[in-house]
């Protein structure tokens, strides 16, 4: 059985929706379809049983896209709509399956052709708009919100990836069937990095032998990396053999921040290291005594917590409804999403070993129980499983426990 599914993202790249949609296909490989995954022209290779890639045509000069919403979407999603257009002018679809912004191709796509639509809710667009501060005008974020309801109303079910999305999803559209399928940890099938390579890290990086703090993710402004920073000038203070290593982020964006910490005089303490391959990231996260996610907006959950919490390392997170909605007090440490909060939890941490191994175990324990591959595998296989065969779709929502 062949799928159509449309990703606008640029796949594959080291962040949250690309890591979604590659699991997804994975599952879908392994339960035996054929998955022909429309997407931009951007991104690595990827080679998964099933998959085929159809990308749009390149737009000369165009050779990024930024987290979010952003006028360079605008021309590469017409360009994905008319090759999903032509892909279903091609072959016959029995089912699409559409990520974030091109749930409304999806809807126009289905009515078309009569196929069944399937959408991945992996944020609220109408929140995502406001969060990532692409615009403020009113009528343009009424529009948004909108096309959010029009897409959950006309799918005829909806995959969300955290229990705030799975709600929003069912305030929209409450007979609607809706599957909560939380990501998981990117390097679950890599090993964990061993002590000399981590060694050499350490030394290449001239961290010293003070602890090092750990943030990896994108640099957008609503990770909270200026509370981040500014707390590390406190942390500093108290323990000036501690090091911030900040791993992600665009070259502007690492540019912008490196001046935050100039300004700040801090630049000693903090190491930007820019987008590093997936391999790489168990030896940082060995190399880490506590991981950090200094979220100040926003409510989907980052996809680094799933990974954080499988590393057995101490979470430092702000306590903000994209953190609580599976962080506990039992699997991590919550402070207020502020400069002292943070620096405050970190020096915590920092001073009572004990407690921070005493999280990391617990939030170990939490992740293999709750956000394991083999727990992401069956969720899928029961909502794929269920959908393509036809049948009728109970409400199912899920929430980890």
């Amino acid at each position: 059985m062949r799928i159509l599914m449309i990703a606008p993202q640029p796949f594959m790249e080291p962040r949250g929706v690309p890591f979604s949609v590659y699991y997804h296909v994975k599952v879908l490989g392994m339960m035996g379809y054929e998955i022909d995954l429309v997407t931009y022209p951007i991104g690595k290779p990827v080679n998964l049983p099933g998959l085929s890639i159809y990308r749009t045509p390149p737009i000369p000069f165009l050779h990024g896209v930024k987290v979010g919403p952003s006028l360079a979407k605008i021309p590469l999603d017409l360009l994905v709509l008319l090759t999903a257009l032509w892909r279903l002018c091609l072959k016959r679809y029995k089912y699409v399956y559409t990520h974030e912004e091109a749930g409304l191709m999806g809807v126009l796509l289905s009515w078309l052709f009569g196929c069944k639509h399937l959408y991945y809710m992996h944020s609220d667009l109408a929140q995502q708009t406001v969060s990532s501060e692409f615009t403020k005008n009113r009528l343009l974020l009424r529009c948004v919100d909108a096309v959010q309801r029009l897409i959950v109303r006309k799918a005829d079910a909806v995959i969300a990836i955290c229990p705030d999305i799975a709600a929003t999803a069912k305030r929209i559209a409450p007979e609607k069937p809706v599957h909560m399928i939380e990501n998981i940890a990117v390097d679950e099938e890599m090993p964990p990095g061993n002590a000399n390579d981590v060694a050499q890290l350490r030394q290449r990086l001239n961290l010293g032998d003070g602890p090092v703090l750990l943030y990896t993710g994108t640099l957008e402004s609503y990770q909270g990396i200026d509370l981040l920073l500014q707390s590390a000038v406190l942390v500093h203070a108290a323990s000036p053999e501690a090091r911030y290593v900040i791993a992600g982020g665009k070259p502007e964006k690492v540019a912008k921040w490196r001046r935050l910490t100039e300004e700040l005089g801090i630049t000693d303490s903090v190491c930007f290291v820019g987008q590093r391959p997936l391999e790489e990231m168990p030896q940082y996260t060995a190399l880490a005594d506590i991981l950090l996610s200094s979220r100040s907006k926003g409510t989907n959950t980052p996809l680094k917590l799933y990974t954080y919490l499988r590393s057995g390392k101490p979470i430092l997170a702000t306590n903000i409804l994209s953190h609580t909605q599976i962080l506990n007090p039992e699997v991590a440490m919550l402070v207020p999403a502020t400069p002292e909060g943070l620096a405050q939890g970190a020096l915590e941490l920092l001073q009572n070993p004990g407690q921070a191994l005493a999280l990391g175990e617990s939030g170990q324990r939490f992740a293999q129980e709750h956000y394991s591959w083999p727990v992401f595998l069956e969720k899928c296989r029961q909502v794929y499983s269920e959908f393509n065969a036809g049948k009728h779709l109970r409400e199912q929502v899920y929430v980890a426990q």
